[in-house]
């Protein structure tokens, strides 16, 4: 294939044994140094074509490569090259942006060699491989557990359309008497006092409440989806488990030849979290995660099981990849990005972002509303001052960063050294108030201490 002609500007060569690639679902299109015999090529995507594209390139003295990440497409190419010892950069579509004129296939493949052999691409983040593996599972997970939500979703609508009012009365219908009396319902009782008997002793709700909830017009199209969801909704629970046990064998293959976690010195005034980690699950992945890290994360104002496993797939273990704490809360887009033009600020809103590191921070961010701590003060400040959106990506970017200070220098979290912040601050309010009474006239006096 005849290479296409190039207007690039002439600049200095950094890598002059690099290719460029677009990635497509039935091709691959592959660009080498100009000075090459044959410097563009289309090999196939099935995994004899993956290989032969991998021996061209090492027969061609090729050792980096650089690719958009489009799709999952990607991945096998790139776990193959891996594989082979070449260096691989995994670019961001939106920092390979196409010049006008550049719409085909062989030019693209041609820019982006053209970029990586000049040294303006930039390799996107990825763990290592082990972490990889556990992190599809991770995902695949959540992705079942979206799966029963919807289910339980249809169980709730065929419910209403039948107008049985049991959420009315119970908190969860997929709780221990929900469950039941769904079961019953679906095996053919109809009987409101029946299933009432249903009643687990931690319902609050009477027999009779809940009888009268069960009231309803029982028809057989609804009985039919009610079923169809509740059996959806157990398999995939099932899978759920299987996905939870898969999660686990794999953890403890990373962690095997790992060190024995050390007793934390630290006496923690938020010991009592550990007490939301209830199920198997819960304290099988808090085990692993502190041999991982060598810290207990779980300890980290709003963290839960969940944010820990997230951190853990989505970055590993190696924090020191990032340059500092502002870099690390850059790549997850939970800082400003200012876009100045003319010598004025024009935005500085965050970057939208699919990271679900940041989602699971967020989610911790959310949970301190009601928190007594540091960063519980925090957040509430923030979100009188700026509203809660703002406030949450705050508290989040200060979370990003303290996680990323305990990981990298393997501290244990001690809320008592924020005691000296949060006695600042009060200190701050007081002036404050007593000011502001000064300027109606008032003054302030403390409380009489009691006897």
């Amino acid at each position: 294939m005849t290479p296409q002609k190039s207007n690039t500007i002439s600049m200095d060569v950094l890598r002059p044994n690099a290719a460029g690639i677009d990635i497509g679902a039935t091709s691959n299109y592959v660009a080498l140094p100009p000075d090459r015999n044959q410097a563009i090529r289309e090999f196939g995507s099935f995994t004899c074509d993956l290989n032969q594209l991998a021996d061209w390139l090492l027969d061609h003295s090729i050792t980096t490569v650089a690719m958009e990440a489009t799709g999952v497409y990607w991945i096998p190419l790139f776990q193959i090259l891996e594989d082979r010892g070449l260096e691989v950069f995994l670019v961001n579509a939106h920092h390979v942006k196409a010049v006008p004129g550049r719409k085909s296939d062989v030019k693209d493949c041609q820019w982006l060699q053209h970029l990586h052999s000049v040294g303006l691409l930039k390799a996107s983040f990825r763990p290592q491989q082990e972490i990889v593996a556990i992190r599809s599972l991770a995902r695949n997970r959540a992705k079942l557990v979206r799966y029963a939500t919807q289910h339980v979703h249809h169980m709730q609508k065929s419910l209403t359309q039948m107008n049985i009012q049991l959420h009315h009365v119970i908190s969860d219908i997929t709780g221990v008497t929900g469950l039941a009396i769904i079961d019953a319902i679906i095996s053919g009782q109809y009987e409101p006092s029946t299933l009432a008997e249903l009643k687990d002793r931690r319902i609050k709700a009477s027999k009779e409440t809940i009888a009268k909830a069960l009231k309803g017009d029982y028809r057989p199209e609804h009985l039919f989806t009610l079923r169809q969801a509740r059996e959806a909704l157990r398999f995939t629970e099932r899978q759920i488990s299987e996905c939870d046990a898969e999660i686990e064998r794999n953890l403890r293959e990373f962690t095997v030849s790992g060190e024995e976690p050390r007793p934390s010195k630290v006496e923690r005034a938020n010991s009592h979290k550990k007490l939301r980690l209830r199920s198997g699950r819960d304290h099988i992945i808090h085990a692993e995660m502190i041999k991982a890290f060598g810290i207990d994360l779980f300890e980290l104002p709003g963290f839960a099981t969940d944010t820990v496993l997230t951190a853990f797939t989505e970055v590993g273990t190696n924090f020191g990849k990032f340059r500092s704490a502002a870099a690390f809360a850059s790549w997850l887009a939970l800082c400003p990005d200012n876009k100045i033009t003319g010598g004025k600020v024009r935005s500085t809103k965050t970057r939208q972002t699919k990271s679900r590191l940041a989602a699971a921070l967020r989610q911790a961010a959310c949970s301190l509303a009601n928190a007594k701590s540091y960063y519980g003060d925090l957040y509430r400040r923030l979100r009188a001052k700026f509203g809660a959106p703002k406030a949450v990506t705050a508290t989040a970017n200060k979370l990003a960063r303290l996680l990323y200070h305990l990981v990298t220098t393997k501290q244990e979290f001690d809320d008592s050294k924020f005691a000296e912040v949060n006695a600042k601050y009060a200190q701050r309010q007081l002036a404050g108030l007593k000011k502001k009474a000064r300027s109606l006239g008032y003054t302030l006096l403390p409380n009489e201490q009691p006897a």
